[in-house]
């Protein structure tokens, strides 16, 4: 299952991307079919996240968003796209998400993995979608043949119920409320970095390279945080982080802060999770919703007057900062 979400995951991605930069990039309207598609993408994700905590078919939701997303290339409403294409992606990823989240339970390496495709589909499906000639036909089949293949796993693994066995929702947060801010403004800085950071050597063939770092970070984050625990994990890699972004007008110091630097996305993920326990969607959800928060600054034309290597490093440091509380020894997460 892990295996199938992932594939999914980067051919879910691949699709929304290919579809907004196909379909919607002339419309006058794009502007707002951009930030409608990002709205349904990443904030609707908390409400829709409950719901599918309480639906208990975590299958049942990814195939679904596989599904929207194949229809949203059907519609000749550029709204109606976008809202669809979101939505369904934000379906896919939390029924995945919370599968996910389900069988690794106190682990974060599937989550690293589960989730790191996402950014080499969104790098091709940009790609593609500014080649000519159609992609409707390939994306759309891919789509509905990986809801199918889902549905048809968990019907396998689970019987023709189809439920997951979630637990009981629950918005109680054993640990408290409060370790969750931190980590919303992390995802926020996050986000917000991942849209505004340039580098001027990443034109060409490092502009891969610097996907591939991301995506493998995001991996290899999952892994080091179980062997190294979460607190450890996220003290090393941010830290090295801060310190490679300063010479990272260079590309191997670079590369090497992309990646270290989105080592601690599974560790967020896994640690909202675990802070509600009984509402894992919904925790997914709340993440993501910080993922559109970090992306309004850029859509709407905000840019800080310095950017480059120190203002990098920075964010990376100040992450270090809001999550060592987090994970601290004798915290309630560590």
């Amino acid at each position: 299952m892990l295996a199938l979400y992932s594939l999914a995951h980067f051919w879910v991605d691949l699709s929304c991307a290919c579809l907004l930069l196909h379909h919607l990039t002339e419309r006058p309207e794009f502007a707002l079919c951009l930030l409608l598609y990002n709205f349904c993408a990443f904030a609707l994700q908390m409400p829709l996240g409950l719901l599918a905590d309480r639906l208990d078919r975590n299958g049942c939701v990814a195939a679904a968003g596989c599904a929207l997303t194949a229809l949203a290339w059907l519609s000749p409403l550029p709204i109606f796209t976008a809202v669809a294409a979101g939505t369904g992606n934000a379906l896919f990823h939390l029924g995945g998400g919370i599968d996910v989240l389900n069988k690794s339970q106190e682990r974060a390496a599937a989550l690293g993995v589960f989730i790191s495709p996402g950014a080499v589909g969104l790098y091709l499906g940009k790609l593609w979608g500014k080649a000519p000639g159609a992609a409707l036909f390939p994306v759309t089949a891919g789509l509905l043949l990986l809801a199918a293949l889902i549905i048809a796993a968990d019907r396998r693994r689970l019987g023709p119920a189809l439920k997951s066995g979630n637990a009981p929702v629950s918005l109680k947060a054993p640990a408290g409320r409060a370790v969750l801010l931190p980590l919303i403004l992390v995802v926020v800085l996050r986000s917000w970095l991942g849209m505004n950071q340039r580098f001027a050597w990443s034109g060409g063939g490092w502009a891969f390279l610097l996907v591939l770092a991301l995506a493998l970070g995001k991996t290899a984050g999952g892994f080091w945080m179980d062997k190294a625990r979460p607190g450890r994990a996220s003290a090393s890699s941010l830290g090295l982080a801060a310190l490679l972004y300063l010479f990272s007008a260079l590309p191997l110091p670079g590369l090497l802060a992309v990646f270290l630097f989105n080592m601690t996305m599974p560790v967020t993920l896994w640690a909202a999770a675990r802070a509600l326990p009984g509402a894992k969607g919904f925790a997914f959800g709340l993440l993501t919703f910080a993922l559109f928060l970090g992306f309004l600054p850029t859509w709407l034309g905000w840019q800080l007057p310095v950017t480059g290597p120190w203002v990098y490093g920075a964010a990376a440091l100040l992450s270090l900062l809001l999550l060592t509380p987090v994970f601290r020894k004798g915290g309630r997460l560590c």
